[in-house]
């Protein structure tokens, strides 16, 4: 599974890896330049939660005013797309020249101009960098690890991770099963779990684990 900076048309397969110890001295500028325009940006279960939180309004709710529901084509999993505001065709939380939930924003966000990849059997993470299409240059020095850590990504790593090992699983299952009569209850039955079902209150992970136990019985019995 791949969160891709998606910006600059090249195949994220064709982009050079970067390790923690590389030097990596990008710097945002916040110029909003990766904020304009954007149609790409897809949601984690997490980001969404993250999002719902410092909204103070549920996922659902959230999704629903902010976002696009489908049915990911390669995946047959749920996914929910980030719609761009429609009048600007620019981000929803992008206000004057900054964002409005900077510190809960998505993924993608905080990698730019970084993309990620996590393998979904073994639950590496690798990183993979584009020619950045704005920002600053540090005084050298700093590595990936400092960029990484400075834009919070390495807190959320293990639960991305696990993110990508269940989504990956619960795909293998929905396409074994697309020609199931009961497909369409299992895909809006897995869109609960991994979306909607949450308390702001209580902390992500911990409901995320509960949600798939919950699930996978169910999904057994529902494409028997």
């Amino acid at each position: 599974m791949t969160v891709e900076p998606g910006r600059s048309g090249e195949n994220w397969d064709d982009l050079p890896r970067i390790a923690a110890g590389d030097s990596f001295d990008f710097a945002c500028a916040g110029c909003g330049g990766c904020c304009r325009g954007r149609r790409d940006l897809v949601l984690s279960g997490y980001d969404l939660y993250r999002i719902a939180r410092r909204l103070g309004l549920s996922p659902r709710i959230v999704a629903g005013a902010f976002c696009k529901s489908y049915l990911a084509p390669q995946t047959l999993l749920p996914a929910l797309r980030l719609t761009p505001d429609p009048r600007t065709g620019n981000c929803r939380f992008f206000e004057g020249s900054a964002c409005a939930i900077h510190a809960a924003r998505p993924l993608a966000c905080a990698l730019y101009p970084l993309g990620q990849s996590i393998d979904p059997v073994t639950a590496k993470i690798e990183y993979y960098v584009q020619t950045p299409l704005c920002g600053a240059r540090t005084d050298g020095g700093r590595v990936l690890n400092d960029y990484l850590t400075d834009a919070a990504i390495l807190d959320r790593a293990g639960i991305d991770a696990r993110w990508a090992v269940v989504c990956t699983r619960l795909s293998e299952q929905l396409q074994a099963a697309a020609d199931h009569p009961h497909f369409a209850a299992a895909v809006k039955r897995v869109e609960r779990a991994l979306y909607y079902d949450y308390e702001l209150g209580d902390d992500f992970y911990p409901q995320f684990q509960q949600n798939i136990e919950i699930l996978q019985p169910l999904l057994e019995k529902l494409l028997a």
